[in-house]
């Protein structure tokens, strides 16, 4: 997880960016004063809305697995350390891409943009798209990590919590978790 807290920070800078475009963006919207230190006021639709974006980010991830609809193997949960999707469909290495960073283009690249041109955006909704950039992180380690040591001739499938990626005839490759 720390080799993800870069790539955490990068997100949040580019959401960031995306947003100021639109207003002037300031941590004080999101309760982070520099001479009052950090103030947070949660309420009920607040818990309600980070839980509505958990199941929203995950299920962005979903509904790019194939036949999603349809399928036996793919599944949508949630810990008490975040949401999930598992599959052991057989997907190819631009559409694993595409399914690892749906949820970061969507929520916090598009529609930030999207909000903005609206006049839309307000301290929750900047709070959660800012949210879902730094929880995108992990996402985007896992990006870097294929991009750069899985060639582009495999598939993936998932078995239990290993996820491992095969060469098109079908020869063992090897694992997410071992590059």
């Amino acid at each position: 997880m720390l080799a993800a807290v870069p790539l955490m920070i990068l997100n949040t800078l580019i959401s960031i960016t995306i947003l100021s475009m639109f207003s002037p963006f300031s941590l004080a919207d999101i309760g982070i004063k520099p001479s009052q230190g950090i103030t947070l006021t949660i309420n009920l639709l607040d818990v309600a809305s980070l839980i509505g974006l958990v199941f929203i980010h995950e299920f962005l991830h979903l509904i790019f697995v194939p036949d999603f609809l349809t399928s036996d193997k793919t599944f949508l949960g949630i810990t008490y350390f975040g949401g999930f999707v598992y599959s052991e469909e057989e997907v190819s290495k631009s559409r694993y891409i595409l399914i690892t960073v749906a949820p970061f283009i969507l929520l916090s690249v598009i529609l930030p943009g999207i909000l903005g041109i609206l006049d839309l955006l307000n301290p929750l909704v900047i709070a959660l798209i800012l949210l879902n950039s730094l929880s995108s992180g992990m996402d985007m380690l896992t990006l870097v990590l294929v991009l750069i040591k899985v060639p582009d001739d495999v598939y993936f499938t998932s078995n239990g919590v290993r996820t491992y990626w095969k060469k098109i005839d079908k020869t063992f490759s090897g694992t997410i978790e071992d590059i």
